[in-house]
């Protein structure tokens, strides 16, 4: 319908114009010396027109031609990155690399340069050609210094697969003084760096804030996070002082996990602590029974023996066949002159589980006992223990 009003109305407007037409007779004349063109006020007029729509053809051809151009320019700049793209995922990273210098050769947007500096960082990473990732990171710095933590990130992350665990913390740094909050990507990224730096005090931090995060391995944490406690009491395992305030900063849930209390444990007796390593292990021994302090216990020797006795044995009426537990009570008897227990222990022990350290517990007793061929029999047996297992 507006089609043809719009005939319609083009062709009243024609037929107007030539009914004015006929009654104009003025004239124009175009002086431009030495010549003189002297035209009627009608061809004046349609030849303006003419005009008019010559130039606005000629405008839109020229705009035509410059838009093709830029749109050829954004079609190789597209094309290459797709292809830098795929071909990065499909792992040829010498083409992937390729397609995203392509890109940054020409003149794009500083985002889209800052993408592609990073892929061909990551692909040039992935060759081992650590100069040249260096040199499109400086790139992406250049071309995009807007975008700062994409560049940080990607640095930190491709210097900490190289091992510069110090220069990756550096980036991160860097990236953290932007201000915002960071992913919870970012944060495992800084975990990682700070475990291969050794600094536990960070490390424990950060678990803290991860954990709390979603999703995340809690099991990995929790591992992490004990490694860090294991290590930090060994680093303060030289001055009490510090051990002690490292000890009793702890959850107490902590403080009873047994892998922690046997480190601890170890750490003062080192220092000659021996009755806070008792009470360490007793502790723990009473929420859960774990072989490794139940060994431990036997070595922790301290003011009255009687009473470690006492609680191992109170520990062996809970769990009366444990052969760690009767090696470690056959060894406290031992130490006490209590012959005749101990050898009774022992050999409990070695009934229920025969091991190298019951058989030499029991040559050591034999041996007090003036019992040399059985002491000698025992060693026998415990040395055979020691072949089977080089052997194995």
């Amino acid at each position: 319908m507006k089609l043809v009003l719009w005939v319609l109305a083009l062709f009243a407007a024609a037929v107007a114009v030539v009914i004015a037409a006929q009654y104009n007779n003025g004239s124009v004349l175009i002086i431009v010396p030495p010549y003189k063109i002297e035209l009627t006020i009608n061809i004046f007029i349609i030849s303006l027109i003419a005009a008019f729509f010559i130039f606005y053809l000629l405008v839109r051809l020229i705009a035509r031609i410059l838009g093709l151009k830029r749109h050829l320019h954004h079609k190789k700049i597209r094309e290459s990155m797709l292809a830098a793209v795929k071909t990065f995922f499909e792992e040829h990273y010498d083409k992937a690399e390729k397609a995203a210098a392509t890109v940054l050769k020409l003149k794009s947007p500083p985002v889209i340069s800052a993408v592609n500096a990073v892929i061909a960082a990551h692909a040039a990473h992935r060759q081992g050609n650590y100069s040249q990732r260096d040199h499109y990171l400086n790139i992406a710095e250049q071309k995009a210094p807007q975008e700062k933590a994409l560049r940080l990130v990607t640095q930190a992350e491709l210097l900490l697969e190289e091992g510069r665990h110090e220069e990756a913390l550096n980036a991160l740094r860097s990236l953290y003084s932007i201000g915002g909050l960071q992913s919870t990507a970012v944060l495992q990224l800084e975990l990682k760096a700070q475990q291969m730096a050794q600094h536990w005090d960070e490390v424990l931090e950060l678990t803290d804030i991860l954990e709390k995060r979603y999703p995340v391995d809690r099991t990995l944490i929790e591992h992490i996070k004990h490694h860090a406690h294991v290590e930090n009491i060994k680093k303060y395992g030289s001055n009490l002082e510090l051990l002690n305030k490292y000890w009793n900063k702890l959850y107490p849930a902590e403080r009873l996990d047994s892998r922690l209390a046997a480190v601890a444990a170890r750490a003062y007796m080192a220092l000659n602590e021996v009755s806070t390593a008792q009470k360490i292990i007793e502790q723990s021994i009473d929420a859960k029974l774990d072989p490794e302090l139940i060994t431990l216990y036997a070595n922790c020797l301290y003011g009255s023996v009687s009473w470690q006795i006492q609680r191992a044995e109170g520990w062996l009426s809970k769990h009366p066949n444990n052969a760690e537990l009767l090696l470690t009570l056959g060894k406290l008897c031992t130490y006490c002159e209590l012959w005749g227990k101990a050898q009774n222990y022992l050999e409990a022990s070695l009934s229920i589980e025969p091991s190298r350290a019951a058989h030499l517990a029991l040559a050591q007793l034999f041996e007090k006992l003036d019992k040399p061929e059985l002491a000698a029999d025992h060693y026998h047996k415990g040395l055979g223990f020691t072949l089977k297992k080089l052997n194995s």
